[in-house]
Order: structure tokens, then sequence, then C-alpha cells
């Protein structure tokens, strides 16, 4: 058993769960949605994209991709949360939960093409 294969995993199945957990719940309800929470889904995410930055090979690039994507909609609603709380002063409404809701479930189907991709590479090599 290789370590870091096993930290790589960890972490790509971590940011899949902890974005799934996220988004579970109303869509426009922000009582169903924490804060604390959607926080530690975009750093587990972020730490998955830089893991993922040392592989060279296609499926690297591939999941590389998926994860920027996953990134960049996580921080797009990190966006739409903190212009709703502190610019615009409208508050967690339920289209704005709706919104980042939304984003966050982008980057659920992102990270779940990513586990999809490491399920398929793991199955594939051959000993």
């Amino acid at each position: 058993m290789n370590p870091n294969k096993v930290f790589f995993g960890f972490f790509i199945v971590l940011a899949l769960t902890l974005n799934f957990g996220f988004v579970v719940g109303e869509i426009d309800r922000p009582e169903h949605h924490h804060v604390y929470e959607f926080f530690a889904v975009i750093v587990v995410n972020v730490i998955a994209t830089i893991l993922k930055l040392g592989d060279r090979t296609q499926m690297g690039a591939v999941l590389l991709a998926t994860s920027l994507v996953a990134v960049l909609q996580l921080l797009a609603g990190a966006v739409v949360w903190w212009a709703a709380i502190y610019v615009s002063d409208i508050g967690m409404t339920p289209t704005v939960t709706a919104s980042i809701v939304s984003l966050a479930s982008g980057a659920v189907l992102a990270n779940v093409v990513s586990v999809v991709l490491l399920i398929v590479e793991t199955v594939t090599v051959r000993r």
C-alpha cells in the first residue's frame, strides 16, 4: 500500500462527501447550509487540487481540470455569500441561498467525476 495514494484518495473522497453534505437540504433555506461547512468544503477542495498538481499523465490532467472546476464554482459561491452579507446587505435570502447551493451542486458534479476517474484509474492499474 502506497501512503501517498491513500492520502490522495482520502482528500478526493473527503472533498466529495463534504460538498455533498453541504448541498443536502432544501435549496432555499439558509439554516440547512452552514457557513463553516462551506468553508471546510472550499479548504478540502483546494487541498485536493494542490495534490493533483504533480501528476503529469493524461488522467492527472483531467483530474486537475475537474478539481479546478469544483474550486472555481465554490469560490463563486463564496463571493455570492460574501456580497450578500457584506456588500449589498440583503442577507441570506432564499434567492441568495439557492444561488450558493446551485454553485456548490456544480462542484459536487465535478467532484463525482473526479472520484469516478480515480476509481477507473485504480481499476485499470496492473500489478
